[in-house]
């Protein structure tokens, strides 16, 4: 499943220890959906290494977010992850329209026009 929007909270990473001893850690992230006309807010969770990919990030930055879903029942109550695989920041269409190409200054200008063309 996928969902785009803006980030607009970073929760503090948080760690421990399961049961068979393995250390783990994560660190939530609060993503604003953009495209309905009452926007949601959904709490994401990128575990282990995906949880440093979040320090590059700044608050309003457009992303796309690739998530599993799930929920699992403790003492008859029903709890539901949904656990990021893949975090992707969208680039932004004007930036993305005005921004020169890499090594663009570099490049020789181009040929001026001639009259010799056959039509």
């Amino acid at each position: 499943m996928e969902i785009i929007g803006k980030l607009s909270e970073l929760l503090p990473e948080q760690t421990g220890q399961g049961k068979t001893g393995n250390s783990w850690r994560k660190r939530s992230f609060i993503i604003e959906t953009l495209d309905d006309q009452y926007p949601k807010k959904v709490c994401i969770d990128a575990w282990g290494d995906r949880a440093d990919s979040l320090n590059t990030l700044s608050m309003g930055d457009e992303l796309n977010v690739s998530f599993d879903i799930e929920s699992r029942e403790y003492n008859g109550r029903w709890y539901t992850n949904i656990k990021a695989w893949k975090i992707e920041k969208k680039q932004s269409a004007v930036a993305g329209n005005n921004a020169p190409l890499p090594g663009a200054d570099d490049m020789p200008p181009p040929p001026e026009p001639t009259d010799d063309l056959p039509f």
